[in-house]
Order: structure tokens, then C-alpha cells, then sequence
């Protein structure tokens, strides 16, 4: 007789999956995919690493399940962004707008979805999500023809050109984005402790400190989100408010 698992055992382990998940979504945005191992994974959820084995048999297919889960998050989004805009145009704009604000704002993860070296299988992954976001451009683009406030022209062919321009365009400003800095290892301790170093007489005064800590100039990012949408209403041959 095949063993049925009870409902209580089957909750537990539908909760430990969404635990799972959960904590790698939480390091892909940290770490990306390098640092999003499965005994990372099981470390983070609170589980052994064997049990993690139980719900994804290798890193690929919890990347790939991981993946989903986030590009359906990112899809979502721009699709609530879009519902908020009346004018076609309008709508198409939000798109890209929506995209390269999120993607700026957690350039870590947006990295991982987009450019990061992985498995095979994520690569055919990231295609499926290159293709969603195709097909929603490409929905406003051909209402936008049909609606006289665009040139004739194949709302496929264009959305494919600029989901393949944005892309490439923040790929740029995501690599630069420095990596979080891993737990640096304890320095080992010598056989024989050091003399300690003789206390001058007069200790100097210690440096100032600033009240705010200047941050990281990132200067280029905040012409980037307007620079696209631009660059997108003028590829598709609309006007952008920025023309005379």
C-alpha cells in the first residue's frame, strides 16, 4: 500500500517549502545566484540541508522555481503600474518605467534575473521572462497603432527590440553596483602573543567624525529611468514630453 501523507504532514512540509523559498529569495537579492547554495538556502530557512533535498533535487531546479516565483512579483507590478495609465503611450512608458525603477532599486537581485552567469535551465528561464515582458509592451503597442497615436509597425518586432535595449542598457549600472560584502574571515592567532606597541605619551586626537557618512555617489542611476522611457517613446515614433 502507497504511503499517504496526512494533511497535517503535508502542511508542514507546504509551509517548510514556502520557508525555503522565502530565504532564497531573501539571498538572491544579497548574494545572487553564486551565493544562493543550497546549504546557504537550508541554513537561512532553519533546516537541515538534507531536508532542503526533500522539496528541490539540485540548485537548478530551485533557481528555476526561484525564479519564477520572483519574475512573477516583477510581472505583476508592471502590470498594476500599467492599469494606472490611461493613454497608450502612457501605458508603454509605464512599463519601462516601472522595470528599470525596481530593477535600480534592488540591483542586486535585478542582476541575478538579468545578466548573472547560471545554470542552463535559468537561462531558458530568463527567455520565458524577456517574453512576457514582450507581449505586455506589445499589447499597448499595437492598442497605441490602432489608435492612431503611433506609426504602423510590428508591435512584436518593436517590443522584442526594446525589452532587448533596456536590458542592455541597465546591465551597465547593475555590474556596478558593489557586491555586499561577505563575514570576513577571523584572522588567526598567533603562536606567541606581540609585545603590545608602547602608548605614546600624549595620545593624538582622533579624527572628527561626520554627523551623516556621505554616501556612494550614484549619480548616472537617477538619469537612467527617464533617459530610457525617452529612448522608448522616440524608438517607437511618439513624442516624448522632452521634445520642442
Amino acid at each position: 500500500m502507497a504511503y499517504r501523507r496526512t494533511p497535517a504532514v503535508q502542511a508542514r512540509l507546504d509551509a517548510q517549502r514556502e520557508a525555503v523559498l522565502q530565504s532564497a529569495v531573501g539571498l538572491l537579492a544579497e548574494r545572487g545566484y553564486g551565493g544562493c547554495t543550497m546549504a546557504a538556502v537550508a541554513d537561512r530557512a532553519g533546516i537541515a540541508t538534507g531536508s532542503l533535498y526533500q522539496h528541490f533535487a539540485n540548485k537548478a531546479e530551485l533557481s528555476v522555481e526561484l525564479f519564477r516565483r520572483v519574475v512573477t512579483r516583477e510581472i505583476a507590478a508592471v502590470n498594476a503600474a500599467v492599469a494606472r495609465r490611461d493613454a497608450p503611450q502612457q501605458r508603454i512608458a509605464a512599463v519601462v518605467e516601472t522595470f528599470a525603477a525596481r530593477a535600480l532599486r534592488a540591483p542586486r537581485l535585478a542582476y541575478a534575473l538579468l545578466v548573472e552567469p547560471a545554470d542552463a535551465v535559468v537561462d531558458g528561464e530568463r527567455l520565458v521572462f524577456r517574453r512576457a515582458f514582450r507581449d505586455v509592451i506589445a499589447t499597448e503597442i499595437a492598442a497605441a497603432v490602432a489608435a492612431g497615436e503611433l506609426p504602423e509597425q510590428d508591435p512584436v518586432l518593436t517590443a522584442a527590440a526594446l525589452v532587448g535595449a533596456v536590458g542592455e542598457a541597465l546591465a551597465g549600472p547593475l555590474a556596478a553596483e558593489p557586491a555586499p560584502a561577505h563575514e570576513p574571515a577571523p584572522a588567526p592567532t598567533p603562536a606567541h602573543e606581540p609585545e603590545p606597541a608602547p602608548t605614546p605619551a600624549h595620545e593624538p586626537e582622533p579624527a572628527p567624525t561626520p554627523a551623516h557618512e556621505p554616501a556612494p555617489a550614484h549619480s548616472d542611476n537617477t538619469t537612467v529611468v527617464p533617459a530610457l522611457v525617452s529612448f522608448t517613446l522616440r524608438a517607437l515614433g511618439g513624442r516624448d514630453d522632452s521634445d520642442a
